[in-house]
């Protein structure tokens, strides 16, 4: 079993920044992919969206609104995953909520979420 806790989330105006950090306890071991979601507002589970996530070896995947604006970066040996939001846009306003995907034994895991809120 594989825990995960959130924070880093608040109130940001347009254009600021905001830094997310996700820490994972537990069985924590093997070939695994940690990420990062959101949900919009008003919107239910089966819209959160993918923003970005990050390999065991270091590989990274945006999606592209963040493209450029956001910046995933891992740390092994402390387990956790950390997420640098840059330039932020209303848009961007969310629950974000931390995923740990084991390749090794197919399972998957999430955080209770972190509300990050862009407004002027």
């Amino acid at each position: 079993q594989v825990q995960l806790v959130e924070s880093g989330g608040g109130l940001v105006q347009p254009g600021g920044s905001l830094r997310l950090s996700c820490a994972a306890s537990g069985t924590v071991s093997g070939i695994y992919v940690m990420g990062w979601y959101r949900q919009a507002p008003g919107k239910q589970r089966e819209f959160r969206e993918l923003v970005a996530r990050i390999g065991s070896g270091g590989s990274t995947n945006y999606a592209d609104p963040v493209k450029g604006r956001f910046t995933i970066s891992r740390d092994n040996a402390k387990n956790t995953v950390a997420l640098q939001m840059n330039n932020l846009k209303p848009e961007d306003t969310a629950v974000y909520y931390c995923n740990f995907n084991s390749l090794s034994w197919g399972s998957n895991y999430w955080g209770q979420g972190t509300q990050v809120t862009v407004s002027s």
